[in-house]
């Protein structure tokens, strides 16, 4: 059976940007998010840093590239406010920030020396061409960066009746939306479809055990499936209704509630040489 895409070009962020969502956005680290790409990077590189949101992610980059420069870049320019402040707090200068859109970057060719985009390109209605922009705006020899998650593929352990009905919903929603919630595995071939042939594939996970990060990835999770735009899509795309969410919700805190609670977020990753 054919994979079941959505064909319409227009793409909606489910997620919104919910005080759960960023509470999420907000806490991911360079060291989490972007090891597969730390080892490229030198102090005098620009950096393109696509989707940053509330900045977490940016700032280190910049930090790591003093003599260098990082561009932080998002379509909501009410998120970039968030992203200043907490740029300001962690002392580094060398960054900027700019709304835009992923597919159509305003930027010359060859513009930057590291071009990256975490979580970005399951939201996308057209991710290849996100990446042949990418891929222009990023010199020769130098690097475009991608990493996306594989909904799928996350696992958990217990099995708590209810999860499974969050995992449908989230694929349906997001599938709904425009997007490819299993981006992290289609990444190879949208690049290889964008131009870009030098290519490292490699995968990451994130892990949430432990009493301090159950209760963190549960309440977030609960608190977002009830109160961000992704409950409202959810209901009005017919995916399930307002007493589904609400169970929904109790199952996840029902989750982290268990001392031997487990879940594993799978993500694939891309290291792009230009050519």
């Amino acid at each position: 059976m054919p994979e079941a895409r959505n064909d319409r070009k227009e793409q909606v962020y489910i997620h919104g940007h919910h005080e759960s969502v960023v509470r999420s956005h907000g806490r991911r680290r360079a060291a989490d998010s972007a090891a597969y790409l730390l080892p490229e990077l030198r102090p005098h590189h620009r950096v393109l840093d696509i989707g940053c949101g509330p900045g977490s992610i940016t700032a280190d980059l910049a930090a790591l590239v003093p003599q260098g420069r990082v561009t932080g870049l998002d379509a909501a320019a009410g998120i970039l406010a968030r992203a200043r402040e907490a740029a300001r707090e962690r002392g580094v200068d060398n960054v900027d920030f700019t709304v835009g859109d992923a597919g159509a970057l305003d930027f010359p060719d060859g513009s930057f020396d590291v071009v990256h985009a975490h979580q970005v390109l399951q939201y996308l209605a057209d991710p290849v061409a996100a990446l042949r922009e990418m891929r222009r705006v990023c010199r020769p020899g130098g690097v475009v960066a991608v990493r996306d998650v594989v909904y799928t593929a996350m696992t958990w352990y217990p099995r708590v009746p209810g999860l499974e009905d969050w995992q449908r919903v989230y694929v349906g929603v997001a599938r709904a939306g425009g997007g490819e919630p299993d981006a992290g595995s289609r990444l190879l071939g949208w690049a290889r479809r964008a131009g870009l042939t030098d290519v490292t594939a490699t995968a990451g996970a994130w892990c949430y055990a432990g009493q301090e990060q159950r209760a963190w990835w549960s309440g977030l999770w609960a608190d977002r499936t009830l109160s961000s735009p992704f409950a409202g899509l959810a209901v009005a795309g017919g995916h399930t209704d307002r007493a589904g969410l609400e169970a929904i919700a109790r199952a996840w805190r029902e989750w982290g509630r268990h001392e031997d609670a487990w879940f594993s977020v799978l993500n694939g990753e891309l290291l792009c040489r230009v050519n």
